[in-house]
This record gives structure tokens, sequence and C-alpha cells, in this order.
């Protein structure tokens, strides 16, 4: 029940036609996913779904006072709204929370709150996105967003706060497409989507949550390379899916001469990049001493996570011949 109110109240945010309805949209999203991640038994997710509603209801009583000052100042208005909509969003400067929030998730809520938590934001930040001085604040979150989501991942040894890091860097390239074409980001939305979805699921099919826990893993050598692969497909490297989007942006920037921007995001992938390529030869170079009565049989999660991550390593093949076609 949960679950299908969260998903409606981000297809009402996502189809209204005016801001009441999308708050009422994102605070029935709010209001479910809140039982999704409490938990009774664990402290750790009942702080973060605390930490999560104050956030959000901060940024709800924002875009309401924002909508009651439109008819005064109109500019100011939308200013204050999109500062809202980036605040429930988790980009910088207003990315303080994220990490934390995903620090007390399982892998299924940190899934849902690095991806369809974040539909309905976006897409109505994409509608302010016309104004000039609500696109000029964005353009600055996002080039904020890059270098913090870079940077705040390099000595991180938990896998989630690698991932939210990870998600705030995404984030950038977004914000930026938005400025540029309604649909890339749409497009660069949904393969970050599944990339991220197929990495979270591995980890959780080894129960992972640290890079120890890598190290001590029981998986196989090939789940091993396939999800070596996938990591290096969310950074970005070509010849892998994640490629494709940010190549899509990369061409539309340089033909819109946002050169400064590009170099910012391309060097901030490749600091994302490296942490991916530390993440993968770790869990890849160094192995476990097991003693034999420490074997235990594979997970059937873990045999099938290959399968999940094989649409990373088709990359370049279907796409770009669709692409040039």
């Amino acid at each position: 029940m949960f679950s299908l109110s969260l998903l409606s109240g981000t297809l009402l945010s996502i189809s209204s036609s005016s801001w009441f309805s999308a708050w009422i949209g994102l605070e029935l999203n709010l209001m479910s996913f809140i039982p999704l991640i409490s938990s009774k038994n664990n402290q750790l997710p009942s702080e973060a779904a605390l930490k999560y509603f104050l956030i959000q209801a901060l940024g709800s009583a924002i875009i309401i006072l924002a909508s009651s000052l439109t008819p005064l100042n109109s500019s100011f208005a939308l200013l204050a709204i999109s500062l809202a909509l980036l605040l429930k969003l988790g980009a910088a400067p207003f990315h303080f929370w994220f990490p934390q929030v995903m620090e007390g998730l399982n892998w299924i809520q940190a899934i849902i709150l690095m991806t369809i938590q974040k539909l309905a934001p976006m897409f109505l930040i994409s509608y302010l996105s016309m104004s000039f001085f609500t696109n000029t604040f964005i353009f600055v979150s996002a080039l904020t967003c890059a270098v913090i989501g870079a940077l705040g991942g390099m000595n991180q040894t938990s896998l989630r706060k690698i991932l939210s890091y990870s998600s705030i860097n995404h984030m950038s390239w977004m914000l930026i497409a938005m400025s540029i074409n309604e649909t890339s980001w749409i497009i660069y939305f949904f393969m970050y989507a599944l990339m991220s979805s197929s990495i979270s699921l591995y980890f959780m099919s080894l129960q992972s949550f640290y890079f120890s826990h890598l190290i001590n893993s029981n998986s196989s050598y090939m789940s091993k390379i396939v999800s070596m692969f996938s990591l290096y497909s969310l950074g970005g490297m070509p010849p892998f899916s994640g490629f494709i989007p940010k190549w899509i942006i990369i061409q539309e920037m340089i033909l819109s001469s946002f050169l400064f921007s590009l170099l910012v995001l391309l060097l901030s992938s490749l600091v994302t990049l490296y942490f991916y390529i530390r993440l993968s030869l770790t869990s890849m170079s160094i192995s476990y001493a097991q003693s034999k009565w420490n074997l235990t049989s594979e997970n059937l999660n873990t045999f099938y996570s290959p399968l999940w991550n094989s649409f990373n390593l088709f990359g370049l093949l279907i796409p770009s011949s669709l692409l040039i076609i």
C-alpha cells in the first residue's frame, strides 16, 4: 500500500498543473516513504527516517511560503521554490543530509532514495529552468554537485556513502542537461537508475556495506569481474553503457559552448572513476583467507546478479548503431 501511494505521489507531482497539486504529490510521496524506512528494532533506520522527514518538511514549508509570495515577486518566489526542490533532491550545497540518511538504510531503501524519490523534484526543477534567475542558480548548483560529489567520496569506506556521493555527482550532469535539452536528462536519469540499482542489488546479494565486506565475500571470480564492469559503467567509462548518456550530454554542451562547465564535469567524473577503480580492484586483488570450516554455499542472488548487471557490458553495440542511424 505504501509503495503504491509512493508511486502515485510521484506521478501526481510530475503531472500536476499547479504548485498546490505538486506539493500534495510531494507530501504523499514523503508520508509513504517514511513507513518504508522506519524500524522498531533498529535505531539507524529510525534516525534516517527522522532526518529525512525534517528535511523534506522544511522543503515543503519553503514551497508553500514561496507559492504564496508569487503574486508579489514572481522571480523571488521561483528562486525560493527551486531552492526548496534542490533541498528535497539532496543536491549541493544542500546535500549534507543525503549521505547520512543513506547510511541508515538497507539496499532496497537506498535504491528507492536514489531513483524514485528523485523523480518528482527533478521534473519540477526542469519546469523551473525556463527562468533566468532559477536557471543560473541551478547551473551553479550543478557545478557544486560535480565538485562535492567527486571530493566527498574520496576517503569513504562505506559503500552506501560512496553511492550517495556518486548520486550527487550524477545530479550535476542531469541539472546541466536540463538547461540545454528536455529529453537528455530523462535519458541520463533512467540509465543512471538502472546502473545504480544493479550495483546496489549486487551489494545486497553479498550483504556488503563496507570495503571489508567485499574483501571477505564468497562470491565467484566471474561475478566480481562482471560487477567490476558495472562500477566502471556507473563511472561513465567507455565502452560501457554508462558512457552513452554522458556522451550525449557532452555533445550538447559542446554545441551550446558550455566548455568551462564541461571541463568541471569531466574532471569530477575522473575523480569518481578513481574511487570506483579503487573499490573494484580492492575486491578483486585482495583475497580473504578462509578455513574449510568457514566455506559457505554461494547465495542464489549472487548467481543471478551478473545477469542483472550484464546490460552494462553491451555499451556501444546497439545504442551506437541507433545513434548512427
